[in-house]
């Protein structure tokens, strides 16, 4: 397992993290226990969870449960500001939020400090300004190591380390968006403003919702109970032109001895901008895969080509 540094930060983190957003919901203790064992084992030393995972805290509250005794052996991540609940109460990233969030994640995660809080969200009704001087705070109190931010935009980030400099608070250290070879947005604006302030990019949904894994096919129906089997995001991504992309991508990790998950992993882990994949496993085999896939570190040449194909 190769490890990196989290932006300009000294904390390392290893270069696939485990996701935990089936905790507590898709997975029960058990299941999530087999999952964060072989996780361990492999070296995956980045674990990401938020509080609305599983829903009410529930991944939280098992990850905390199966980390007992091993705490010292992770980077724990988690979130805050989506709602935990009905009205303006539960939700946002005001300071008055934010401090009870943060103890309620504390109690369920069984933990006294967070090695990475993440803002899940940007929070229009707050000023960015009252956020970082919270989690400054926070820090200060010993309560978290690290903040880093979630689903922000390239403007957000500058913002928020301009106000960090500016009032000598503690500055974001990374930036957790959607990032797979299907979505390269956040190569616009968002890349370029995280290599000129030292922030790593942690990206989520590796595997554009299962679809860079080869199971869904044009004209067939998806695998039941699969991610994309329905909903807003399956029309989304289940369309014509990402098959078409997607044909020409298992072509090229063909030709090389790969599979088309290696090289969606192997591709974000070859990107100089990001220290760690997230990727999420609801069995120990998924864990196994995603790890040996980030093995594949691709040539400038093979980059090259997979830059091409994928955006067509």
């Amino acid at each position: 397992m190769q490890y990196r540094n989290l932006g300009r930060s000294g904390l390392q983190v290893s270069v696939v993290g485990l996701g935990c957003n089936n905790f507590g919901g898709r997975l029960e203790i058990d299941q999530t226990r087999a999952v964060v064992d072989k996780a361990l084992d492999l070296g995956i030393n980045l674990f990401d969870t938020a509080d609305v995972y599983g829903g009410a805290g529930k991944s939280e509250e098992q990850l905390g449960e199966v980390l007992k005794g091993r705490r010292d052996q992770v980077v724990l991540a988690t979130k805050f500001a989506s709602p935990m609940g009905d009205g303006p109460m539960k939700r946002g990233a005001s300071r008055r939020y934010i401090v009870q969030a943060v103890e309620d994640s504390l109690r369920r995660l069984q933990t006294d400090y967070i090695d990475l809080y993440q803002i899940h969200r940007p929070d229009a009704s707050t000023p960015i300004e009252e956020t970082l001087r919270a989690l400054d705070d926070l820090v200060h109190a010993g309560k978290v190591r690290y903040i880093g931010s979630s689903n922000f935009t390239g403007w957000q980030v500058v913002e928020s380390h301009y106000l960090a400099e500016k009032h000598n608070l503690e500055p974001f250290v990374s930036a957790q968006n959607e990032y797979n070879l299907l979505d390269r947005r956040i190569e616009r604006e968002l890349v370029p403003a995280c290599d000129k302030y030292g922030v790593g990019i942690l990206p989520f949904f590796p595997l554009a919702s299962g679809f860079l894994t080869g199971k869904y096919r044009q004209g067939e129906e998806p695998p039941q109970g699969a991610r994309l089997s329905g909903g807003p995001m399956a029309g989304r991504v289940l369309n014509e032109g990402n098959f078409a992309t997607l044909g020409r991508l298992e072509n090229f990790a063909k030709e090389r001895g790969h599979t088309i998950l290696e090289l969606a992993i192997g591709w974000l882990a070859s990107q100089p901008h990001v220290p760690s994949v997230i990727a999420g496993a609801t069995k120990p085999e998924q864990v196994e895969a995603n790890v040996a896939a980030a093995e594949w570190t691709l040539t400038p040449e093979e980059l090259a080509e997979a830059d091409t194909i994928s955006k067509h």
